[in-house]
């Protein structure tokens, strides 16, 4: 292997402070010391300012190894740089290993300015474990977006996607406008707005781009729309057709969960999921029946820092359901991520790698059916793969539709529930498949004190303000904000959801210092809520 090969395949990316392991880096060049060729040092103005998303960028981007090298405990310049930095290392750590890629590319050590020494001997084993490792997984990923920025999409692309969703059937009524939760809480957006500029041509506009990425996609507007026009389909494919000519949009959390889901293209990348199972669960790894769980473990690591999520709970709590009713389902060790966030903000190329790597798996393992908890992954998988050419030869079923089926058979029955309980629907579960009535089947089992429907609910329903990780701005939280009143309005004391990112994006708004208090309930899944309270007669 000649030396421009294993550089390529073995880069170390080096984020160095600006401080005291700085000073230790200069000194190495200064003394024309042998740095090892492989490291590309980025110098920051403190190890704690590289977050997370920078870190799994880092990986995404091909790098075999990163080290975040800070200043020793208790010399930071900015006092909390060095914790922080720890913390982003562990939580990353942990995330990456989920992934497949490993921790142990991972490292964080801190130098004094006098200890060159020991930061070069740092850096040469570093190295020489990554060699021992191998290429790290995840396929580079190329930034086109680096090469050209804002190209106008071609007239005649703009005009077959407005042949393709029939934009020309907008009746201009504005009823699209008067049921959007974007637009009732004060942002200047408009669905017919968006239409009319798109036949115009006129996608190069700074509001246009605005307002198409901040689209929740909630299917409010599909719901309501006279002429049937797919509202979200067409933004869907509005945002594939940005980013194909480099018009970027929103990543929320500065793109970490996007790059954690292109990560999932790479072919040689093996995550590894299912670690770390409550040892009451049965599973049967030849079971015909696979469950298949989503992307909730990222999510708890990666939120953690900032609130107490447990939205793994609710994979534990599904498990325990269908082992409750004789299933013990088989998991699958290398499940990656469903991609139905990479198509709705646009990236149509990664999302259909994904599947393709997901169909032939999947297709593998001689099962009959596959049940998941994740109302996105049960879209994606029922609706979304056909719809794209990619055939499951197994049935594809929500849990929901499993419970009702084994419920309505008898011999079981529910404990009483002493709180008063609402509901909070998933816009994939309830609008884009149309099963708004299926929790609500399971919700009249259980023996509440008082369940009350929110002021907008079942087809109906707010969104909870956020959809694949697009974009995040004072008008979601002020829905989210207006969603727990509702809620607070039904005299509630537990919120149940259908849907992980429905519990990120609400119980994220109760951390308001200022209105925390005011907007403070208790949420839990309905697969957690069921489990609690179902037993045999």
């Amino acid at each position: 292997m000649n030396k421009a090969t294993m550089n390529r395949q073995k880069k170390v990316i080096l984020f160095l402070c600006n401080w005291s392991p700085h000073a230790a880096f200069l000194h190495l060049q200064d003394d024309k010391r042998d740095i090892p060729d492989e490291v590309r040092m980025v110098r920051v103005p403190c190890s704690g300012r590289v977050d997370r998303s920078l870190v799994l960028k880092a990986f995404a981007m091909g790098a075999d190894g990163v080290a975040l090298i800070g200043c020793a405990p208790g010399t930071c310049r900015y006092g909390s740089g060095t914790p922080t930095s720890l913390r982003n290392t562990d939580d990353t750590g942990r995330i990456i290993d989920l992934m497949g890629i490993g921790q142990e590319r991972l490292r964080f050590a801190s130098f004094l300015p006098e200890q060159s020494d020991d930061l070069l001997e740092f850096l040469q084993s570093f190295l020489n474990e990554l060699r021992d490792l191998g290429p790290t997984p995840v396929k580079a990923l190329a930034e086109e977006a680096a090469k050209v920025k804002n190209v106008v999409p071609p007239k005649d692309a703009v005009a077959a996607l407005v042949a393709k969703h029939e934009i020309h059937a907008c009746q201009d009524c504005g009823k699209c406008s008067s049921a959007c939760p974007l637009a009732l809480v004060g942002k200047p957006f408009s669905a017919r707005g968006i239409a009319t500029s798109v036949i115009n041509n006129e996608l190069y506009k700074k509001n246009v781009q605005e307002n198409v990425w901040s689209c929740l996609t909630c299917g409010l507007c599909y719901q309501r729309c006279p002429s049937a026009v797919n509202f979200p389909a067409f933004i869907k494919d509005l945002r594939n057709l940005y980013r194909k000519n480099t018009i970027h949009g929103h990543e929320a959390h500065a793109g970490f969960l996007h790059s954690l889901m292109r990560s999932m293209a790479s072919p040689e990348m093996i995550p590894q999921r299912w670690r770390e199972m409550p040892k009451e669960l049965q599973i049967d790894d030849e079971s015909k029946v696979l469950f298949y769980g989503g992307c909730a473990p990222y999510f708890d690591i990666f939120f953690g820092k900032h609130m107490k999520l447990e939205t793994e709970k609710i994979l534990f709590d599904s498990i325990r359901l269908l082992n409750f009713f004789d299933v013990t389902p088989r998991l699958l060790k290398d499940e990656r991520c469903c991609g139905h966030d990479l198509l709705w903000s646009g990236e149509a190329e990664h999302f259909m790698k994904v599947a393709a790597l997901n169909v032939e798996r999947l297709n593998s393992l001689g099962i009959e059916k596959m049940i998941t908890s994740c109302p996105e992954c049960y879209m994606t998988f029922n609706t979304t793969y056909p719809e794209h050419g990619l055939k499951l030869n197994f049935e594809v079923v929500h849990l929901y539709e499993f419970l009702e089926k084994e419920i309505e058979r008898g011999a079981v029955a529910f404990s009483a529930l002493d709180r008063a309980i609402t509901f909070q629907d998933s816009c994939r579960l309830c609008r884009l498949e149309g099963k708004a009535e299926l929790p609500r089947k399971l919700l009249e089992n259980i023996k509440s004190k008082q369940f009350t429907e929110m002021r907008e609910s079942g087809n109906a329903a707010m969104c909870c303000g956020n959809t694949a990780w697009t974009g995040c701005d004072s008008y979601s939280k002020a829905m989210q904000v207006k969603r727990l009143q509702q809620a607070g309005e039904t005299g509630a004391d537990l919120l149940i959801t259908s849907c992980p990112k429905c519990q990120i994006h609400l119980q994220c708004t109760m951390q308001d210092p200022f209105r925390s208090e005011e907007l403070q309930i208790e949420m839990q899944d309905l697969a957690s809520v069921i489990v609690q309270t179902i037993h045999w007669k």
